[in-house]
């Protein structure tokens, strides 16, 4: 059939050289011809291949971790989990590593008023991640990368990863948080400086993850103002912070995104966790700190 194939082109491209060239374009765009991106999401690999992707993974997992909580009045329950989980495939399929299903039991207590959202106990929102990362690291995950793609999900991370030093374990737990330093030369300019939640941001980036679950043309139903309900000096915090200024968990407007904005963002930030995943797998240093950690541990009168 190949043969035949290859016959068929030739006489082609002998008798009609533009139409050859033509053919050939075409069929560069179809999946006959087009590079298929590699296999890294965990629930779709079959067990052997599971195996091998350990393997070529050289033990490097993804957890990407987002959150069910509104996002204002336009975007999905999902936002933030679409999101990380995108921005994972995205960078396991340059740097390869194994990407783990939905996880969205985070840390969201200050959206239980509203719709849709799940807000676990803190109890298992621990206990849960602990025993998610060990039956990861059961399956040849020893370098666990925890990406996070939810806002209130930053103080919950670092801590969980040093409570791995109460236990030994026979892996890495690494945090990648949200990014910071998005705004790299050529990223255009966000228009409300209130883009906290839901606002033009993070509308953008689900423009580029899930465009089929933007609906912008609800984006202005309700208000993304800060309240101003508390009067507290920047040196105190309360639990209540944010109800008090976004009371419809709802930051920013939405209705500003572009999808200008949501491709540079997503380039950026799978980028970066390409370099974090590179790291990762050349850190043959923090697994051997940790076993010393835990040795030395045993004895602290003998620590010298």
């Amino acid at each position: 059939m190949d043969a035949m194939i290859r016959l068929r082109m030739t006489g082609i491209r002998k008798i009609f050289p533009q139409v050859f060239l033509f053919f050939m374009l075409a069929l560069a765009r179809t999946s006959l011809f087009a590079q298929t991106p590699p296999l890294v999401k965990w629930e779709e690999l079959t067990t052997a291949d599971f195996v091998k992707a350990i393997q070529q993974s050289q033990g490097a997992c993804i957890l990407p971790i987002g959150i069910l909580e509104k996002h204002g009045p336009h975007l999905p329950l999902g936002t933030d989990l679409l999101t990380i989980r995108y921005i994972s495939v995205a960078a396991a399929q340059q740097e390869f590593a194994v990407v783990f299903p939905e996880y969205y039991f985070g840390q969201i207590f200050e959206a239980r008023h509203e719709p849709g959202t799940v807000a676990y106990s803190a109890k298992i929102q621990l206990q849960l991640l602990q025993e998610t990362t060990d039956e990861m690291a059961r399956n040849g995950c020893k370098k666990i990368v925890i990406a996070n793609g939810h806002g209130g999900n930053e103080e919950l991370l670092p801590y969980f990863a040093q409570t791995q030093l109460a236990t030994p374990h026979d892996y890495v737990v690494y945090v990648f948080p949200l990014p910071e330093h998005l705004n790299q030369p050529g990223r255009p300019s966000v228009k409300n400086p209130a883009d906290l939640h839901a606002g033009e941001t993070e509308t953008s980036h689900l423009m580029v993850s899930r465009p089929d679950l933007v609906h912008l043309d609800r984006a202005k139903v309700e208000s993304g103002a800060d309240q101003r309900r508390l009067n507290l000096p920047d040196t105190l915090y309360t639990g209540i912070w944010w109800y008090a200024r976004f009371p419809n968990h709802y930051a920013g407007e939405g209705g500003l995104a572009t999808k200008a904005l949501g491709e540079f963002d997503m380039k950026e930030w799978t980028s970066q966790l390409v370099t974090a995943l590179r790291a990762v797998k050349a850190d043959d240093q923090s697994l051997k700190l940790q076993n010393e950690f835990y040795e030395k541990a045993k004895h602290p009168l003998e620590t010298k």
